[in-house]
């Protein structure tokens, strides 16, 4: 077997290009092309949607007899990829777009019919100017003062950025420091009100002026605790060991916390007793004998 790739090949000695005949081909030949869907559409014969972008092995030809100002308008063959029906389409210079022939439907582009509802409204504004001349004036002057408005708006725009671009070092570092010192003047007032403050709420001897509330509080507290110094350990419970003292005193924030009950006193042994105790432990020992 020979080799495929090679560089040199056998040339006959009797060879002679010019008795090769040469290849005629037909203008409204077919060519096959790889192409991308161009628009969305749907197979009329089964309904499969083809996407924007799907590719497709088609057939190329001119369009024989259509152009548009010496632009040719081709035609592509594709086929659906679910019932392989043939559909077919061809461009639209005129209007930058392709056009559906046979086998599909595309599908609605509500874009472009903005952009034909746009086209329409103003080619009826051109109309309406030329048999109005009262309206066509009343557009240039709608015009005319819509363009002295963005130049205004541009004039202005202009103005701030020559300021910004004056701002010099010495500038921004005064605007610093004129904030600190107003920071550290706020600071001082505040130190100022406190001070103030204080020196309202104190008596001549220097004492801090307490409020109502307060004081009658402390008169309260020193109350029970004179109380409880007053009343023996054994009287301040009841029988059932409840505190006798009030616990509160109606005033916020003033309670007094109950004591443990107190335990009752044993009885004073008597002689009585304690010879009745060793008279018993002597009668227990004798009847263990």
């Amino acid at each position: 077997m020979s080799e495929r790739k090679v560089l040199n090949k056998y040339i006959p000695p009797d060879f002679d290009p010019a008795k090769i005949p040469r290849l005629r081909l037909g203008k409204s030949r077919q060519i096959k092309v790889r192409l991308m869907s161009p628009f969305s559409m749907r197979c009329e014969t089964c309904g499969q949607w083809i996407g924007k972008g799907t590719k497709f092995n088609a057939r190329k030809e001119s369009v024989e007899g259509e152009k548009f100002h010496s632009i040719q308008i081709y035609r592509f063959y594709i086929r659906c990829q679910r019932c392989a029906a043939e559909i077919t389409f061809k461009t639209d210079p005129e209007n930058s777009n392709y056009e559906v022939e046979k086998g599909a439907l595309r599908n609605f582009e509500p874009w472009r019919e903005e952009q034909a509802l746009k086209e329409e409204k103003e080619q009826t504004k051109v109309d309406e100017e030329e048999n109005n001349p009262i309206k066509a004036l009343e557009n240039r002057t709608e015009q005319s003062r819509r363009e002295m408005d963005i130049m205004d708006a541009l004039d202005e725009i202009r103005t701030l950025n020559a300021k910004g671009e004056r701002v010099a070092s010495a500038d921004v570092l005064g605007a610093i420091a004129s904030r600190d010192e107003g920071k550290s003047k706020r600071l001082a007032e505040e130190e100022e009100d406190e001070l103030l403050a204080k020196q309202a709420f104190q008596s001549a001897g220097g004492r801090r002026i307490k409020r109502a509330c307060e004081e009658e509080a402390v008169a309260r507290e020193r109350d029970i605790k004179m109380m409880a110094v007053a009343v023996p350990r054994s009287d301040r419970f009841s029988a059932s060991g409840a505190s006798v003292l009030p616990l509160s005193l109606g005033i916020k924030g003033v309670k007094v916390k109950a004591a443990a009950p107190a335990l009752a006193p044993l009885p004073a042994p008597t002689l009585a007793g304690m010879l009745g105790a060793y008279g018993s432990d002597d009668d227990d020992s004798n009847d263990d004998d």
